[in-house]
């Protein structure tokens, strides 16, 4: 029999131990290779940096609330403002709950209409203090109830503050309490007042709600305006002053509707 050609043994793979997909008998298996010390140095030094950072943050008394720094009370102390606060002392300044923080002042002090925590590093948790201010009083027995541009009756004081106009809630027998509710009627009020301008609102001694289209405003030197409703004030602001300047003497003024006004001596 002729044995293999030349072609064919040009293409016969090679068998035994010579084969390149075979290990060789007695070879030794390579070992993984492990980074380089270039690589594992920036490595160890992240982990080094961030478990101090962590440490720093969490585990140290450099970095804890220590301090509390109260701005913006007017009739608040700052005092009463960190107690009602509740910032926890001692504490990662990290982990202390701002917005928990915000949430308890604006429960328990009702003076407060906004405020604002912030973290002052490495100690210090900053309180900035926004008070409600009063454009109505109304009466309590021998106090005051302050009430805000809102409409939101927020504290009962003993002594009436200085230029704040009563309003006198007369629509406790009218339907209207019962359709928009007495806090919506105040709120209008209070709206009112908000739009007079500065010369007419500084003669304003009270503001009677009889109903929730009928509001009237009572000024020093006997003069009374017909507001209306609360709607369009600053409409009925404008077409009051113009009413105020051509007619000086005149003591009834009616602006319920504004296109329509009118001034009466008595």
């Amino acid at each position: 029999m002729a044995g293999p050609t030349t072609a064919e043994r040009g293409t016969r793979k090679p068998n035994g131990p010579s084969s390149p997909g075979r290990p060789r008998r007695g070879a030794v298996p390579r070992r993984p290779r492990l980074p380089a010390p270039r690589v594992l140095l920036p490595l160890v030094a992240a982990a080094v940096l961030a478990g101090g950072g962590l440490w720093v943050l969490y585990g140290s008394s450099w970095a804890r609330a220590e301090q509390v720094e109260v701005s913006g009370t007017r009739v608040l102390t700052p005092r009463e403002v960190e107690a009602a606060a509740g910032v926890p002392l001692g504490t990662p300044l990290v982990s202390v709950d701002l917005d928990g923080i915000e949430s308890r002042l604006r429960d328990r002090l009702a003076r407060i209409d906004s405020v604002e925590a912030e973290r002052s590093w490495p100690h210090g948790v900053v309180l900035r203090v926004t008070e409600r201010v009063p454009v109505l009083l109304m009466r309590k027995g021998a106090r005051f109830v302050e009430v805000d541009a809102k409409g939101v009756r927020f504290a009962t004081v003993d002594k009436a503050p200085e230029g704040v106009p009563f309003v006198e809630m007369t629509a406790n027998q009218s339907p209207s309490v019962a359709r928009f509710g007495g806090r919506r009627l105040l709120k209008g009020a209070a709206l009112v007042v908000s739009q007079l301008p500065a010369g007419i609102a500084g003669d304003l001694r009270s503001l009677q709600v009889i109903s929730y289209d009928s509001l009237t405003l009572k000024l020093t030197r006997g003069r009374e305006v017909m507001w209306g409703s609360s709607e369009d004030g600053e409409v009925k602001a404008r077409t009051l002053t113009a009413l105020m300047k051509a007619a000086p003497r005149a003591r009834r003024f009616d602006v319920s509707a504004a296109t329509a006004p009118a001034v009466s001596a008595s």
